[in-house]
Order: C-alpha cells, then structure tokens, then sequence
C-alpha cells in the first residue's frame, strides 16, 4: 500500500511513470518539448509517436512553463511538459523557475478539471538538481497549491529510486505530518 499524507490527497510511489493510472503525468521536459533522456524520453516511447506530433506544433517552452498534451498510448489522459532549471549551483533563480514548474502544472489541473496528476523529480536527473532541496520545493509548492483548492484530488510523487523514496518521504513526514 502506498503511505499517504493530507487525508490521502498525496501518496509517494517508487517506480515507472508512464504506467500509472492517473488523469496527468507531468514530463520533466525540455524547452524544445521534442524529448530527451530520462523520464522525458520514457514518456515519449510509451505514449508513441502522436505525442511527438503534438509537441511539434507546441512551439516549445520556457523555463518554470507548463503545456498540455494529451496521453496518446499512456493511461494518463494528459501529459503535462514542465521545463525545469538545468542546476547551476541555486543562484540563477533555480529555485523560484522550480517551484513554478509545480504551480503550473496545478493550474493547469484545475483549468482541465484534472483530479489526479503524477510528478516526477524535476530538473534532478539529467539537469543536476540536487534532490533534498528538489523534493522541499515540490512539496513545498503541492502543499500550497492543494490549500483551498479542490482540485487535483491526489498527487502522486513519483520516484525511480530507493534514495529518492527516503529522501520525498522524510520531507513529506516534516512538511505534511507523518504518513498514514
């Protein structure tokens, strides 16, 4: 059984991002949205060749921008493309560009009446952002998105490896009282 925090609103999931079953997944892309290495190319290959088609016509983003796609083969109906800070030590508004990234995406679930969304660890592969301060801005930035808002109804923070599920867990515990 997954641990839950906020009355079951977040739940912490080790393992592939592209299988679960949730309304949106969010893509730590980058700023062509054509995909990449890590979860960005993961996500491209499993939802197929539509995707790429649809992101062409996207024209791209910024950095801390959110785009909609549809989930094409994936069982998410959505694919949320976040464009996160490559790490260049926290002095080039790394951490403001991430926390963006995540209240984005929010307002984009509430705009497209999505109720359950997945996120990966974004900007901690490929851009080196290093993941305790990582996992504090995202969970920082969900909880603050979730105060009042009714929807996404559940998060889910997806993560690939062991180190990351204790890391996301203890920040969970500290910023949202202990798990159930």
């Amino acid at each position: 059984m997954e641990p839950t925090w906020l009355g079951g609103r977040i739940t912490l999931f080790q393992g592939d991002i592209t299988g679960l079953d949730v309304d949106a997944i969010v893509n730590a892309a980058n700023e062509s949205l054509l995909g990449g290495g890590g979860v960005d190319g993961a996500i491209h290959r499993a939802a197929g060749p539509g995707l790429l088609a649809e992101c062409r016509r996207l024209g791209g983003a910024r950095t801390g921008e959110v785009k909609r796609t549809g989930g094409h083969a994936l069982r998410a109906r959505h694919v949320l493309h976040a464009v996160g800070p490559v790490w260049h030590g926290g002095g080039r508004g790394e951490p403001e560009l991430l926390a963006s990234c995540y209240r984005n995406a929010l307002a984009l679930c509430r705009e497209h009446a999505i109720t359950s969304v997945a996120f990966p660890g974004i900007s901690t592969g490929v851009y080196g952002y290093p993941q305790e301060p990582a996992a504090r801005i995202a969970v920082g930035a969900v909880l603050a998105g979730l105060r009042g808002a009714e929807r996404p109804e559940k998060v889910t923070f997806c993560v690939f490896s062991p180190g990351a599920l204790t890391i996301y867990r203890r920040v969970l515990d500290e910023l949202a009282g202990p798990q159930r």
